[in-house]
């Protein structure tokens, strides 16, 4: 019987089109009435009999220097059928900091319930393995482990704080964020143990470069802590507007280290933007991956401009 295992919380290479879920402090920061955003992630479709996927849906608006919205996310992954759904609410409260009104600082917060879900009798263990027949495993027979239930309920309790320098017209544009998750570490476990789910950190700093009115490139960075793992995520997005077409053609690379290069790109046109992103596998099992990971769709839909004047601190992500 296994007693100890290491996993991460779910993720996502096209973090900065979900912003919800990268940080709470995000929610509402727009220069329209209102986003809506849907998030789709395939992987290990070479590996696994069943996939690992994630499906988000998220939708936000302001008001004034607040921001309100909530979040669905399912993932699910695993020949058990390990689901894990959650729902959130999110709340974030956004001022400037100087006269000129060009440095926003903005702080935010969600609250909401996880469940996870496990079909434990389509695992098989050690103790299940049978002779008959030239030996295979038989889920009749007892597997010795103690699963108390096969759900649960948790407790989601994040924060978030972001910086952003907003001026328009300035050539850069450097903005600063850092959001932590599952703050109450929230009981997990199908067998009764007092297991806590550790503290999710992110780092996200990063700077939007305008060359010119119509060309521009963002690099950035996205460090990943959660108790002894930590990812570094290296990224670099571009966009040109094309005047005649009136659309931006997106794109970008992002090498996660030690695990993935990822490419991606979109267009985004009136208050629309698509993205498609592809994770080229180069961890220890890219010689049995054949280096294919995981694909991720996102289609972002903006509402009308807000024309009262007062929402301009939107960090340009």
């Amino acid at each position: 019987m296994a007693r100890f295992g290491h996993a991460q919380d779910f993720q996502l290479s096209m973090y900065e089109t979900a912003p919800l879920f990268l940080n709470p402090a995000m929610t509402g920061l727009i220069e329209t009435k209102m986003r809506a955003h849907l998030h789709f992630r395939n992987q290990w479709n070479v590996l696994a009999f069943k996939p690992f996927t994630t499906a988000l849906v998220s939708f936000d608006v302001p008001k004034g220097k607040w921001g309100f919205g909530g979040q669905i996310t399912n993932m699910r992954a695993g020949s058990a059928n390990y689901n894990a759904l959650q729902l959130l609410g999110s709340a974030s409260y956004s001022s400037y900091i100087d006269k000129d009104k060009k440095h926003s600082f903005s702080l935010g917060m969600q609250a909401g319930f996880t469940q996870k879900r496990l079909e434990y009798p389509l695992l098989t263990f050690d103790s299940q393995w049978s002779t008959a027949n030239g030996g295979s495993f038989d889920n009749s027979l007892n597997s010795n482990e103690n699963f108390e239930k096969r759900a649960q309920f948790q407790e989601a309790l994040n924060f978030g704080a972001l910086y952003n320098y907003g001026q328009h017209q300035n050539r850069f544009n450097p903005f600063f964020g850092f959001s932590v998750f599952n703050l109450t570490k929230p009981k997990e476990s199908f067998f009764g143990s007092n297991n806590r789910l550790p503290m999710r950190f992110y780092f996200h700093p990063g700077v939007r470069v305008n060359v010119n009115e119509l060309f521009y490139f963002i690099p950035k960075v996205l460090l990943y802590t959660q108790a002894k793992t930590v990812q570094e995520t290296y990224a670099l997005d571009a966009g040109y507007y094309f005047k005649g077409e009136k659309f931006y053609a997106l794109a970008g690379v992002l090498y996660r280290k030690l695990d993935a290069v990822v490419l991606h790109a979109g267009i985004k046109k009136d208050n629309m933007m698509i993205k498609f992103a592809y994770d080229f596998n180069v961890s220890s099992l890219s010689s049995i991956s054949k280096s294919r990971g995981a694909y991720e769709i996102s289609l972002t839909w903006y509402g009308k401009k807000d024309k009262t004047g007062e929402i301009k601190h939107c960090p340009r992500l």
